[in-house]
């Protein structure tokens, strides 16, 4: 049976967590089907999730905080970079990406499987 979430909540705590960390990151998966995958990040200003791949579909979601979502590029025209503000939701691009924590920060990732 389905459970309701606080994204609120659990991101807060998460992001309490996230400054006990020398990565300056925690995450929990929320929701993991066997067609998607919901992941609650919290990050701490200045921390970054690494440069990877993009898997089939997924977006972004801004619970609370600042980040920066980049996509390198073979050159400067192929790299872009998004700023993300509290409610701002984006779907991530089909390329290499990363993402920086402006501000303490808590994000929601979705991913199709």
């Amino acid at each position: 049976m389905p459970e309701i979430t606080s994204l609120i909540t659990e991101g807060q705590a998460l992001l309490e967590q996230a400054r006990t960390e020398t990565s300056g990151r925690a995450g929990t998966s929320l929701i993991h089907g066997e067609h998607q995958r919901a992941v609650l990040m919290g990050l701490t200003a200045g921390s970054h999730l690494a440069e990877h791949e993009a898997p089939k579909a997924a977006s972004l979601q801004v619970i609370a905080g600042r980040a920066r979502l980049y996509v390198t590029g073979e050159s400067s025209e192929s790299a872009r970079e998004w700023l993300l503000e509290q409610g701002d939701l984006i779907e991530i691009p089909q390329a290499r990406h990363g993402v920086e924590a402006l501000s303490d920060s808590i994000l929601l990732l979705t991913i199709t499987l």
